[in-house]
């Protein structure tokens, strides 16, 4: 067995128990031999069969006993790739490597994604294995301009030899003509057969030498891509126009100029939709301000926005972009967020309120202190998610990858019994062609060696990988651009489609369905207790609590002018409430269940309970020193497009659920104001993740949606998790979607996003398959001339990009 040695880091472990449970976990592994982890080094050795064992699998498995290996992602431009054989090996290449969890290259950004263990593998090993497999690592551009400048660069580049080619062989097709129509060959034989040659050789040893050069080291590095494929379809046609002075055989020189004028449009027509399908992010880099005014000394200068330093006070003058993240100073204005939110309105800010970096500040004049800079700003983090996104693949796409891993060798096996089947079996052969007749463009009377050469040629230029390895990752650019457009941030192509498949969207009632600014709207004492002695008490508790609720009960205390005082003792229990002592007072301040887990009976109050719960407000209880006080209502009003965005989902076909800690009569008169299918009540922060599991026993998959902060375990739970939030304050990090306004329209529009995007994945997948399991037999029947391949196979690459570029804003839109 080849075995393998690898020592990586482990952290998290603070005794010999912590040893003892990540050596346990590592050698449950299979395929690892043996282990040896070292607290005071804290990394673990192991011996395992590098066949049977993924990197991911030992990183999970310490993942799941509750350690943590260290990893990191890194994006790497790949150059020299040109068809999806050539993404598997690079693929191949950086897998192999010891450290790398993962890496998935995308054709159409031309880059990897690679996830690693920076202590096991670095840079210098990635540019190696990708230089052993025959490919670059190139030096990553700049962003902004320099970005958008090296996409312009590819397309004119693709543009000049494009024009080139055309320009050799336009009068290669004009010259032909008269022999095709009248078989004249004109003026000489001699003169038609050297002038073919001597046209076709600029079109293929000068502006196609990228392609040979491409197809002759994917050949010496021991594999073949869709540029071994061109490079001998031409070369085998071009080596016909010698060898016609010497043997009866055609001279297609000629046409493999053709074959190669074709090949290069396509490859111009695919640049220039790659390049489309890319500006999102271009888009985003563009949006970030160049330089800032700080005052420095009490000076206002004008920096590059790379100088700016977190504490630098901006100012920020009407129509001016906020330069980066901060918060307002001084001043007031409304700031033009759309760019983060998708939102066009306008919205007001002043001093105290949180700015994004690259919005616009529309009207009055703004002192915006840095609060984040460079990688660490929204926008930074919204291009590395959405290029993250862009890098990442589908699961359908796996089936696709096995294909393309063996699609080339297949079609040379098909390409060589093509030319034996003509040359053993000529009769068989000519009447396959002979059934064609009735194409303009099958002889069946030419001689046997040109036909074997047409066909195999044929078999050769047709074959379209390239078509393959666009078809996922050109949809998934468009629709996690236009996602990022819209405020919908996606982390992964697996979120896209796994999204589309779920059956039930579950909601978290605070904060998601509400706005989150929860008023106390009832103060109902109990007998002998007043209105103003239960708020300052309750207000006086609650003074220590970081619950919206408590924060809702000590502003209406507030309101009223009493004067709180500093709880002692205080304990908050999750779910259930506050229990603190104010002026000696015992103070409890929660639901039933805290109640009578201290032996208080709320019944005394029930119908009070009871019309509050059933006018879809939250009851909380207020006991002192051991009786029960009152109970104060608290109402968190629902956000506006809560009643549409859930009858959309329905429209979608799609179940809603709701979880919540409130009692059920309130959660459920909630429910029933906005259309929720299905409640669960009094859910403890800690079991939402076990109400999560048990939605998706019963009804399959499963989409949370919650505030990214206190639901991320439930978020991690579900198939997909939706965050929610507005502007900074959301955790971009904390789902699979991400929704940067606050807004449950976001939650309709990323489904709709997600069926529109994997809509456009199967279409451009079928379109590949069908055209490749159609063409090939045809070319293997001598059914296409070698020319009209290569048409037909840029014609399937440029369908599945455009296809892919079709994704309309309107088929996810939704205006609630």
């Amino acid at each position: 067995m080849n075995e393998q040695t690898l020592s990586i880091p482990v952290r998290g472990m603070t005794c010999a128990s912590c040893v003892a449970h990540v050596e346990h976990a590592l050698r449950g592994v299979d395929g690892v031999e043996e282990v040896a982890v070292n607290l005071a080094t804290e990394r673990a050795t192991l011996r395992f069969d590098p066949q049977a064992v993924r990197m991911a699998d030992l990183v999970r498995a310490v993942q799941e006993t509750g350690y943590e290996v260290p990893t990191e992602t890194v994006i790497l431009p790949i150059g020299g790739m040109t068809c999806a054989a050539c993404v598997a090996h690079v693929e191949e290449a950086l897998r192999e490597l010891p450290g790398v969890v993962s890496a998935a290259v995308n054709l159409a950004t031309e880059k990897a994604t690679v996830t690693f263990i920076p202590s096991v593998v670095g840079l210098a090993d990635f540019k190696r294995a990708v230089a052993e497999a025959g490919y670059e690592v190139l030096e990553a551009p700049a962003p902004g301009a320099a970005a958008e400048d090296e996409a312009e660069r590819k397309m004119r580049q693709a543009r000049f030899r494009m024009r080139v080619a055309w320009a050799f062989t336009v009068p290669i097709i004009l010259w032909m003509l008269p022999e095709m129509v009248w078989g004249i060959m004109w003026p000489s034989h001699l003169a038609f057969n050297l002038g073919m040659i001597l046209l076709a050789a600029p079109v293929l040893f000068w502006v196609g030498r990228r392609t040979y050069r491409s197809g002759l080291s994917a050949a010496l590095h021991g594999f073949a891509n869709m540029d071994t494929l061109i490079t001998l379809g031409t070369g085998v046609s071009f080596l016909t126009g010698p060898a016609s002075f010497f043997f009866p055989v055609a001279n297609y020189a000629g046409v493999a100029a053709m074959i190669m004028a074709f090949h290069l449009t396509g490859r111009y027509v695919e640049e220039t939709a790659k390049g489309r399908a890319s500006q999102a992010i271009r888009k985003l880099l563009e949006l970030g301000a160049k330089t800032a005014r700080v005052v420095r000394d009490g000076i206002e200068i004008e920096v590059p926005i790379e100088e700016v330093q977190v504490g630098d006070v901006m100012i920020v003058r009407p129509g001016e972009k906020i330069p980066t993240d901060g918060v307002v100073l001084e001043g007031e204005s409304a700031v033009d967020e759309s760019m983060a939110t998708g939102e066009s309105m306008p919205v007001n800010k002043g001093p105290g309120d949180e700015v994004i970096g690259a919005t616009v500040n529309q009207e009055g004049l703004l002192k915006v202190q840095a609060t984040r800079v460079g990688r660490d700003t929204f926008l930074a983090q919204v291009v590395r998610l959405v290029e993250e996104a862009q890098g990442s693949k589908v699961p359908i796409q796996a089936f696709a990858d096995r294909v393309t891993a063996v699609f080339v060798p297949i079609v040379l096996g098909i390409a060589l019994l093509t030319l034996v089947a003509w040359l053993a079996f000529p009769g068989l052969m000519r009447n396959l062609v002979a059934a064609g007749s009735f194409l303009p463009w099958v002889n069946p009377n030419l001689g046997t060696v040109t036909l074997a050469i047409i066909s195999t040629v044929a078999v050769l230029v047709i074959a379209c990988p390239c078509a393959l390895g666009l078809a996922t990752p050109t949809a998934l650019m468009v629709g996690s651009g236009m996602g990022a457009e819209r405020g919908i941030l996606i982390r992964s192509g697996e979120a896209i489609q796994t999204l589309k498949d779920v059956r039930v969207v579950v909601f978290d009632k605070t904060g998601t369905l509400t706005k989150g600014r929860p008023e106390v709207t009832d103060v109902v004492p109990a007998e002998g207790v007043s209105e103003e002695d239960l708020l300052r008490l309750a207000g006086s508790a609650e003074r220590g609590s970081e619950h919206p609720l408590g924060r809702a009960v000590v502003e209406r205390a507030q309101a009223r002018g009493l004067a709180l005082a500093d709880p002692a003792e205080f304990q908050a229990l999750r779910g259930r409430g506050v229990v603190a002592t104010v002026n000696g007072t015992r103070v409890l301040v929660g639901s039933r269940r805290l109640m009578e887990e201290h032996g208080l009976d709320p019944a005394p109050l029930e119908n009070v309970l009871r019309r509050l719960e059933e006018e879809g407000k939250t009851a909380i209880l207020v006991a002192v020193d051991g009786r029960i006080a009152g109970v104060l209502a608290v109402a968190d009003p629902l956000k506006e497009d809560a009643v549409a965005a859930i009858g959309a989902l329905h429209q979608l076909g799609l179940r809603t659920a709701m979880l919540t800690g409130d009692n059920r009569r309130t959660a459920e008169a909630v429910a029933r104001r906005v259309g929720i299918d299905e409640v669960r009540a009094e859910v403890l922060p800690e079991g939402k993740v076990a109400e999560v599991r048990r939605l998706q026993e019963q009804y399959g998959r499963v989409a949370f949606v919650g505030d990214g902060i206190n639901d991320a375990p439930a978020l991690k739970g579900a198939d997909v998790g939706i965050a929610i939030g507005t502007g900074t304050d959301i955790a971009i990090e904390a789902g699979d979607v991400t929704l940067v306004r606050g807004e449950l329209a976001g939650v309709v529009e990323a489904v709709r996003l997600s069926q529109a995007t994997f809509r456009k994945i199967r279409q451009n997948l079928f379109w590949a398959f069908f055209y490749n399991v159609v063409m090939i037999p045809l070319a293997v029947m001598g059914w296409m001339h070698p020319v009209l391949a290569e048409i037909a196979m840029a014609t399937s690459s440029v369908t599945v990009v455009t296809n892919a570029n079709t994704l309309r804003r309107a088929d996810i839109r939704f205006s609630g």
